[in-house]
C-alpha cells in the first residue's frame, strides 16, 4: 500500500486530502508544517508527500530543500493559482518536486471534489516517478551555461534538415516538464534557425510566469503564445495553459495561435492538436517533434504520423524521464527516430540543423 504524508497547515484541507486518498486505497499520515513533516519523515518515511507551500514555522520550500538533502522522496506541491504561488511552485520543481496540484479557493469542500481525479492521478504518478537531482535556480543557470558551451559537441546525427527553409520544432511535455525544459532550452543557441513551440500541460495562470522564468535562462527569446503571433527563428513559444495552441498560416507567414481547449483532446495544452495542426501547415520534412516526460500518451500518435510522413522525432529516454508515459508510448509505436536523455536533446537538434561545426553561435543580447 502506498503511504502518503499530507503536509498542510489547514486542518480542513488535510481532512479532505485524507478522505480522497484513503478512499482510493492510500495509507495517509498528516503534518501541520515543515518541521513536523521532517520529524515524520525521519520516524517513518512515506512513499509520497503532498506539501503545501505557505505554512507557519517552516514553509514548504524550506522543508522541500531539506528533505531532498536528507531523504529524497517524491513530492507533489499544493500551490495557489496566484502569480506568487506559481513562482514558488517553479522553484519547488527546480528543487526536485515531481508535480503540483492547485490549492482550491473559496469553498474548499466543493472545490477539492472538482480536482479529486487530478489529486489521485498525480499522487499515483509520483509514487512511480524518478526524483530529479536538485540544482535550484542558480545551479540551473550554471549548468545551462556549461551545457551551452558544449551544445555543439557530438550530436547523435549530422545535419539532415535544411535550416534555410523555415521549419518548426514541436515540443510536448507534462509531468516533470518544467525542470526538463530548463535542462534543454538553455542549451539552444541564440541563432537557432527554427522557432520552437512548447505544449506543456499546465494551468493558464502558470504559463505566463513559466515563460518569463525560461526567458531569464535561455539565449533564445521565450514568450507565452497568448495571442496570434508570427513564428520567428530564435524564439520559443510557450502555449497558454488551460487552452490549446495550433500552428497555421496567415497569408505567406507561419503563425502560432491559441485556441479554446477542444473536448476531443483529454490534456491541455494538447500536444496532439499542436502536431496535427503543424502537419496541415507545413510539409513533415520541415517539422521536428520532441516528446518529453509525462503521464499518458498525448502526442504519441501525432508524432508517429509525423515521422511516417518524413519528419524527425525525438523521445526522451526512460532514465532521464520523471514519468516515461508519453515518450514511452512514442517509442512503443515506432514513432521515435532517436531516444535520448534530456541532456543530449539540444545537441541532437543543433546537429540536425547544421549547428555542429564547433563554432560559437553567440548569446542573446539583453
Amino acid at each position: 500500500m502506498t503511504r502518503v504524508l499530507i503536509v498542510d497547515d489547514s486542518a480542513l484541507m488535510r481532512r479532505h486530502l485524507k478522505e480522497i486518498l484513503e478512499g482510493a486505497g492510500f495509507e495517509t499520515r498528516s503534518a501541520r508544517n515543515g518541521t513536523e513533516a521532517l520529524e515524520a519523515l525521519e520516524a517513518d518515511p512515506p512513499d509520497v508527500i503532498t506539501l503545501d507551500i505557505n505554512m507557519p514555522e517552516m514553509d514548504g520550500l524550506t522543508c522541500l530543500a531539506r528533505l531532498m538533502t536528507v531523504r529524497p522522496t517524491p513530492v507533489v506541491m499544493v500551490s495557489s493559482l496566484t502569480e506568487k504561488g506559481a513562482e514558488a511552485t517553479f522553484e519547488a520543481l527546480a528543487l526536485g518536486a515531481v508535480d503540483f496540484i492547485h490549492k482550491p479557493e473559496g469553498t474548499i469542500s466543493l472545490n477539492v471534489a472538482r480536482i479529486e481525479r487530478e489529486i489521485l492521478d498525480k499522487v499515483r504518478a509520483a509514487s512511480r516517478a524518478r526524483i530529479r537531482r536538485s540544482l535550484g535556480l542558480q545551479g540551473r543557470r550554471r549548468a545551462a551555461s556549461l551545457q551551452g558551451a558544449r551544445k555543439t559537441e557530438r550530436p547523435v546525427a549530422q545535419a539532415t534538415l535544411d535550416p534555410q527553409s523555415l521549419g518548426v520544432v514541436l515540443v510536448g511535455v507534462s509531468t516533470g516538464g518544467p525542470g526538463t525544459l530548463e535542462d534543454i532550452l538553455p542549451a539552444l543557441p541564440a541563432d537557432f534557425p527554427w522557432p520552437v513551440v512548447v505544449a506543456q500541460h499546465m494551468p493558464g495562470s502558470f504559463t505566463t510566469v513559466f515563460a518569463r522564468r525560461l526567458d531569464t535562462l535561455c539565449a533564445l527569446t521565450v514568450i507565452e503564445a497568448s495571442s496570434q503571433m508570427p513564428l520567428e527563428p530564435g524564439t520559443v513559444y510557450i502555449a497558454k495553459g488551460d487552452a490549446d495552441v495550433v500552428v497555421g498560416r496567415r497569408a505567406t507567414r507561419l503563425v502560432v495561435n491559441p485556441m479554446p481547449s477542444a473536448d476531443q483532446y483529454p490534456w491541455h495544452p494538447s500536444v496532439g492538436r499542436l502536431v496535427e495542426s503543424a502537419l496541415h501547415a507545413l510539409p513533415a520534412e520541415r517539422l521536428v517533434g520532441v516528446l518529453l516526460t509525462g503521464m499518458g500518451d498525448d502526442g504519441a500518435a501525432a508524432m508517429t504520423e509525423l515521422r511516417q510522413r518524413g519528419g524527425k522525432t525525438i523521445a526522451q529516454d526512460e532514465e532521464s524521464s520523471v514519468i516515461f508515459g508519453m515518450p514511452g508510448e512514442l517509442v512503443r509505436r515506432g514513432g521515435a527516430d532517436v531516444v535520448l536523455p534530456a541532456s543530449r536533446i539540444a545537441g541532437q537538434l543543433c546537429g540536425w540543423l547544421g549547428l555542429d561545426k564547433g563554432v560559437h553561435h553567440g548569446t542573446r543580447q539583453r
